[in-house]
């Protein structure tokens, strides 16, 4: 599950926060990635949502008012790499994007994956950033996948028709780089918008961008080997897409996607 919780201080958090926690708990998802979640001192918000048993990985980099992001994970996480994508164009105008990826024990049969949640910048003139920052993220990917399953996940700020998202799902190089991820909700939905941040929301015309006509930015990717991707989408969904007695949970639809092995092994072909 990915989604995108709209920071504490917009909207009446304390009814939203029981929606997204009932969410939680009723698709009962093994990761979550969350973004706008708030750290400090005296409050932790990934716990407040979650409760106790998750293992978490924390962004790199969180802005002063203590806004951030964090993957959680019900199977242990045994190793952390980050990137605060430093030297990147005008990153330092986001105040909390980078990219986590965790090295997540899954049990058998997935073994070993890792789990990498990417937010790039939120900016709407910042493509060629997010193209940068695109580009880190898969060379940190690259450097400890191996031949394990990679999800990606998160808020991309960029709709699936961008450079970005394009490089992402194999449609283009970047950077004298490319790599292929299946989107899930591409595979689930082949042809519906399934716009993310959408007008229809009342959250979104109250919000920062009253004038936004609704674009899909929330994914959810499989990455593929030469043969296709290593897991297979069984489904992919939106969440916290309807208000609940009026409540809208968050600005965002969250995703949630059920992933599977594939009938058989990618690179051979079935027996019989």
């Amino acid at each position: 599950m990915t989604v995108n919780v709209l920071e504490r201080r917009h909207a009446d958090w304390q009814r939203r926060r029981r929606l997204l926690e009932r969410g939680v708990q009723d698709w009962q998802p093994d990761v979550v990635a969350l973004q706008e979640v708030v750290r400090c001192e005296d409050y932790d918000g990934v716990r407040e949502l979650l409760g106790e048993g998750w293992h978490v990985a924390a962004h790199p980099r969180w802005s002063e008012d203590g806004v951030g992001a964090a993957v959680a994970s019900r199977w242990p996480i045994t190793a952390v790499r980050t990137d605060a994508f430093g030297g990147v164009g005008r990153e330092a105008m986001a105040a909390w994007c980078g990219v986590t990826v965790a090295e997540v024990q899954a049990p058998s049969p997935f073994g070993t994956m890792l789990v990498v949640h990417h937010k790039p910048s939120w900016e709407r003139g910042q493509e060629r950033e997010r193209e940068a920052q695109a580009i880190a993220a898969a060379r940190l990917v690259e450097a400890m996948a191996g031949s394990g399953h990679v999800v990606l996940l998160g808020d991309f700020d960029a709709p699936p028709d961008s450079a970005s998202v394009r490089f992402w799902t194999g449609r283009q190089s970047l950077g004298g780089l490319s790599v292929c991820y299946r989107d899930a909700w591409e595979a689930a939905h082949p042809g519906e918008p399934g716009h993310t941040f959408s007008p229809v929301n009342p959250l979104v015309r109250q919000g920062e961008m009253p004038e936004e006509e609704g674009r899909r930015v929330d994914y959810i990717m499989v990455r593929c080997d030469d043969y296709g991707p290593t897991l297979r989408v069984g489904l992919c969904e939106q969440v916290f897409s309807e208000p609940v007695d009026g409540v809208w949970a968050s600005d965002h639809y969250g995703l949630v996607a059920d992933l599977l092995l594939p009938a058989h092994r990618p690179g051979s072909w079935a027996l019989g």
